[in-house]
């Protein structure tokens, strides 16, 4: 699928709208009749209100925004009562919930600020995050299960702009963010719809192969790791559009170069070192360096964030296991970028990576319909109130796919696929 010529040049206002047509026809797929419930920053406005107008001109019954502000969230920190931090707004996501069970679609726009709570009380930031994640739960199930469709793009905003690019004008920051996004979102082709077209008929033909294979275990070796995933029983590799279980085809991720899959909770082994730092409810957590044994992790440390890290881990019991192993390729648009994001959403499509916390249920045979908790659980699927990808690949990481047998059979090597 070939670039436009010059599309940087083209209007923002049309590259903004086609990143809204994205998000709509190709990250949704939204129904005709469907609501349409979307969470987004403050800055995210233009944005949002452009996937509004695509999200009536497709049949859309009914849009719902909901807006964050940054400056409010400070205000929590600054002033707020102790206590403060052990509430959420349960009333909230218990309405996100209903929403989800009753067919409505949900998106989501990032573009937070990765620094907002670097300076806060970490405890305080873990409590409130653990708070948070307890009262999603309800809405969390929905999402992770893909009982409807979903998707995440994402808004260059000022702040996050600043991180990326700290040592250029704010103005200047913000533009070349924006190029960013929409080269790496596919808006910058001549037809961005078939452009995603033709990028899930290749991650299709990368999950075909692997759902092929079988593998019992992915082994991860290079510099600081030495790492053995064990795979859940009957798991099914993922990537690119997926069928939600209300037969509506999305792509959760806009962008996405991953394909994933469920780890078995209790057959990890070994070592792993991040690649990428991980921006995390705020908080920049870097270099990170964990021990697993018999599915968990029993060591961890970080340069920076490892106080928040520590608390993460505490979240729950199944925190501190995995819940999606991802493979990326070195050489994707992002990677290839030469960017570090600090978003999570742009840097675990720039290199495999694997995520603590809640399974998707959605990974294995036949969709996972029809298999409840106890089956999933059997199966090795993990359950938390978290779910946070962090990166393990890069050019200098190789994967082998292992057999039951245990033979080691060549996925990557230097990060690219081996074919």
């Amino acid at each position: 699928m070939s670039q436009i010529p010059g599309t940087a040049a083209l209007p923002f206002a049309e590259r903004l709208d086609r990143l809204a047509e994205v998000a709509v026809r190709v990250g949704l797929g939204l129904r005709p009749g469907q609501e349409l419930v979307m969470t987004a920053p403050l800055e995210a406005v233009p944005l949002a209100r452009a996937i509004t107008e695509h999200a009536y001109k497709a049949g859309a019954s009914l849009v719902t925004t909901f807006y964050a502000d940054d400056a409010a969230t400070l205000a929590r920190f600054a002033h707020a009562p102790d206590e403060a931090f052990d509430k959420a707004a349960g009333w909230l996501y218990s309405g996100m919930a209903e929403a989800y069970r009753n067919g409505a679609a949900r998106l989501a726009i990032s573009g937070d600020d990765p620094s907002l709570l670097a300076g806060q009380d970490p405890a305080k930031v873990a409590r409130a995050n653990r708070s948070r994640s307890q009262a999603y739960v309800p809405a969390l199930e929905l999402i992770a299960g893909f009982s409807t469709n979903w998707t995440i793009v994402s808004a260059a905003t000022k702040p996050w702009a600043r991180t990326v690019f700290p040592d250029l004008p704010e103005d200047e920051a913000l533009a070349r963010l924006w190029d960013a996004v929409f080269a790496a979102s596919r808006i910058d082709h001549a037809d961005p719809v078939a452009a995603w077209s033709d990028h899930n008929g290749d991650l299709r033909r990368r999950t075909e192969r692997l759902n092929g294979a079988r593998f019992a275990a992915l082994r991860f070796w290079g510099p600081g790791t030495d790492l053995t995933v064990g795979l859940a029983d009957d798991h099914e590799w993922c990537g690119g559009a997926t069928t939600a279980k209300n037969g509506i085809l999305c792509n959760a991720n806009i962008p996405t170069e991953e394909v994933f899959t469920t780890p078995h909770k209790a057959r990890v082994e070994g070592t792993v070192s991040s690649t990428k730092p991980l921006s995390y409810q705020g908080t920049l957590i870097d270099d990170i360096r964990v021990r697993f044994s018999e599915g968990r992790i029993v060591e961890a440390q970080a340069r920076t964030g490892g106080d928040v890290l520590a608390r993460v881990l505490e979240t729950d019991e199944g925190a501190a296991r995995l819940g999606e192993v991802a493979l990326v390729p070195a050489s994707s648009a992002i990677s290839a970028s030469g960017l570090l994001f600090y978003n999570t959403l742009y840097d675990e499509n720039a290199a495999s990576h694997i995520a603590l916390g809640q399974a998707y249920s959605k990974c294995f045979r036949n969709g996972g319909e029809g298999l409840s908790e106890v089956d999933l659980a059997e199966r090795g699927a993990n359950r938390s109130l978290i779910h946070i990808d962090w990166m393990i690949g890069s050019a200098e990481i190789d994967v082998d796919g292992l057999t039951a047998e245990g033979e080691a059979v060549p996925v990557m090597r230097a990060g690219e696929w081996v074919d």
